[in-house]
């Protein structure tokens, strides 16, 4: 019978993924990846949630990648590393790609490839005693998991760089005061508000909420007019929904809606 590396639970409006590797910081393996993925599946195809949580047991998000596994790839070809690369790459960009919400809590060590997996979420809450690096120019290597991308479209290229070619470690307010996370927390406080951020959702229609992340995230890069092309196309397909018409008789009736993603 196989170890339990990801846990899964609804807690509330949130569909809760716990990375569950604590005795080695929640280092991230094979089985894990694979594991995450099926988390990944689970997490979107619910329809009750509201947000998805990604959330480190223990006494950190997630060190990074498994030094055992870099051992066993050390031997691919190149051709043989890009394909398993691509698997992993995969795994974060179907995370990123979920029209819910997803939300990394991070507490304590944040590094290499943890901080990748932050990266692919919309929302990152940090508590105070997170620290967050992607070191990997220190090992002869750079961030391949999407974390030069979306490192460089979340705080600029100028602090991304800084971070990767420096090997930076940062901490919670320096990743506020930058932008990499949203909100800093108490110690031990960082689920309990990513839990609240899921609750404050019920009351945001899902099918208006997705589409405004699939907008923000196609669109940011585009020029200005092409991107007001694309709100009014994701606004057309809006416009007729059920949970239109319940949100506009809610604030009528000053109620809160009860919103069905349809």
């Amino acid at each position: 019978m196989s170890e339990t590396l990801i846990k899964t639970k609804r807690e509330g409006a949130a569909f809760v993924i716990t990375l569950n590797r604590p005795d080695k910081r929640n280092a991230m393996t094979n089985d894990m990846m694979n594991q995450l993925e099926q988390a990944v599946i689970s997490a979107a195809y619910d329809r009750e949630a509201r947000a998805v949580v990604i959330h480190g047991d223990g006494k950190c998000f997630c060190s990074g990648i498994d030094f055992n596994v870099l051992a066993g790839i050390g031997n691919h070809t190149p051709p043989e590393f890009r394909f398993f690369l691509a698997g992993f790459q995969g795994i974060f960009n179907r995370l990123e790609a979920m029209e819910k919400p997803v939300i990394a809590t991070i507490h304590g060590y944040c590094f290499g490839m943890g901080t990748e997996l932050a990266l692919a979420a919309d929302f990152r809450i940090a508590s105070e005693d997170a620290a967050i690096s992607i070191q990997e120019v220190e090992l002869g290597l750079i961030p391949d998991v999407g974390g030069t991308t979306r490192l460089t479209r979340t705080i600029g290229a100028s602090r991304a760089k800084e971070m990767i070619m420096l090997a930076r470690k940062i901490d919670a307010r320096r990743a506020y005061e930058i932008g990499l996370v949203n909100e800093v927390t108490a110690e031990g406080a960082a689920l309990d508000v990513a839990l609240s951020w899921a609750e404050q959702l019920k009351n945001c229609a899902p099918l208006a909420v997705g589409m405004a992340k699939r907008v923000i995230d196609r669109g940011s890069h585009l020029d200005k007019m092409t991107f007001m092309e694309l709100e009014g196309i994701a606004q057309s397909t809006l416009l007729n929904t059920a949970d239109v018409k319940e949100g506009v008789m809610a604030r009528i009736q000053k109620r809160n809606p009860n919103f069905k993603g349809k």
